[in-house]
């Protein structure tokens, strides 16, 4: 931290209060490091405001004394973005709480750092739902998931992140407070704000509240967990309940060697006797679950075996939603980094994607274990590579994002750019592209103030 760094923690302990002020490194330990292990880095102080003002007159004072800060929720990212890289102030948002739900609006509003869990519990009270589900909803916050534009499990219902915020409340780089939160479903004055902080991965604002659309719950969900023989086999299903005019909540799949570690590390029982190259796990609705079975009977070129239960169904979710805990248990077991790649593709390029991948990885790297499960409907292929050296962990990325771009795919499906990819957002983005993201990261912080380290080569 440049300049006089006692006297700028001071200043912040007046703003906040002394105790929300961590600078003991036992303190701020879980502050520095990010949920995968891989980033981690350092910090003079944690800062942790209690409403919009009091951010806004922490992002004045480290403004005028010269210091970077990076914005931090519940810090489940998985791209480094929300660590302090090179000292930064880490300004954590977690005392920014409040959940509010208008009913006649069908809208929530909460501070940004509400947790996920609570913002669909508070939903579902009203009788209404939050569509956006992450398997960190637990500990994912609202500011966060909005910084990143978080995708996860309902975005084939729902749709992402960005079309469900209603209205933000943010503190720009010169503490000033922009306000958008009119709610309203039609309204056309000039710029998208809201929409343009949603994925900004903390680089031009910090996210305070947060205004949401709420939807109705869907009726009769039916959770369906099937073995399939492959990857085009599983988009066949989907394909095919579509056609039987089944609403998909969800649908993601996985591999008999994801499930072999989930089962290994975490205890969980097999779903079936036997063991199939590919699982989905697909939830419908609308129908009772004796008709989405006589449904999946019909099509025994697909479904080697399934079993169904109503929602919520955790037991059939654990097999999905415990894949990255496995793979960290299992790579802790090894004393390995696990690589991880969040991509997306054209679904008609999703299995050769997938099949272009292994043979890539594991002829550049012999013995490596590719570990991916994902999001079937949007071609989203959570891909982790257990085995790689550290020393070549750039190398691993990069084979991935290559095969990834000559797809026509994203390099970043869902969990962001922050500094595990920055280097190569020009597999993506062109000259003219970048330009214009720079012109705005300067034009909202011009001295660059805002997590520095995040996103922008």
């Amino acid at each position: 931290m440049s300049g006089n760094a006692s006297e700028l923690i001071d200043k912040l302990g007046v703003i906040v209060g002394p105790s929300h002020v961590l600078t003991d490194p036992e303190l701020t330990d879980g502050y520095v490091a990010d949920w995968t292990g891989r980033w981690r880095g350092r910090t003079a102080a944690v800062v942790r405001p209690g409403s919009t003002d009091e951010v806004a007159a922490v992002v004045a004072a480290c403004g005028a004394a010269g210091v970077a800060i990076v914005p931090q929720g519940g810090n489940t990212g998985l791209v480094g973005a929300s660590v302090p890289h090179n000292g930064e102030v880490v300004l954590s948002t977690r005392r920014l709480v409040g959940v509010e739900v208008d009913l006649v609006g069908r809208t929530l509003s909460a501070g940004a750092g509400v947790t996920l869990a609570d913002a669909q519990r508070a939903a579902a009270s009203a009788g209404l739902v939050l569509g956006i589900d992450l398997g960190a909803r637990e500990s994912a916050t609202l500011g966060g998931v909005v910084a990143t534009n978080a995708g996860g499990l309902r975005v084939v219902r729902y749709g992402s992140t960005r079309s469900q915020v209603a209205g933000v409340e943010a503190v720009l780089a010169d503490g000033s407070v922009l306000r958008r939160w009119t709610g309203l479903v039609k309204d056309n004055v000039g710029y998208d704000l809201p929409g343009l902080l949603t994925g900004s991965e903390g680089t031009l604002a910090v996210i305070t509240r947060v205004l949401f659309r709420l939807a109705d719950p869907p009726a009769d969900v039916t959770t369906v967990l099937a073995g399939v023989p492959t990857l085009a086999a599983a988009h066949d299903v989907v394909a095919r309940l579509r056609h039987h005019d089944y609403p998909i909540e969800a649908a993601e799949y996985f591999y008999n060697e994801g499930l072999e570690l989930v089962c290994a590390q975490l205890g969980l029982r097999r779903p079936f006797a036997a063991a199939y190259p590919v699982y989905v796990l697909c939830e419908v609705s609308g129908r009772d679950v004796e008709s989405v079975a006589e449904t999946l009977a019909s099509m025994p070129d697909l479904v080697a075996d399934a079993t169904l239960d109503a929602a919520p169904a955790e037991r059939l979710w654990a097999y999905r939603e415990s894949h990255p805990e496995a793979v960290n248990a299992a790579a802790a077991e090894r004393g390995v980094a696990p690589v991880r790649v969040d991509v997306a593709v054209p679904l008609g390029r999703h299995v050769d994607l997938e099949d272009a991948v292994r043979d890539a990885v594991t002829a550049r790297f012999p013995g490596v274990e590719v570990v991916t499960f994902g999001h079937l409907a949007e071609g989203n292929s959570h891909t982790t590579l257990l085995g790689v050296p550290l020393e070549d962990a750039d190398e691993a990325t990069e084979i991935v994002l290559r095969l990834v771009a000559e797809r026509g795919g994203s390099i970043s499906a869902e969990h962001g750019v922050g500094l595990a990819k920055r280097q190569w957002l020009g597999l993506q983005r062109s000259d003219v592209d970048v330009a214009t993201m720079r012109a705005i990261k300067q034009a909202l912080d011009p001295r660059g103030v805002l997590s520095p380290s995040t996103l922008l080569p």
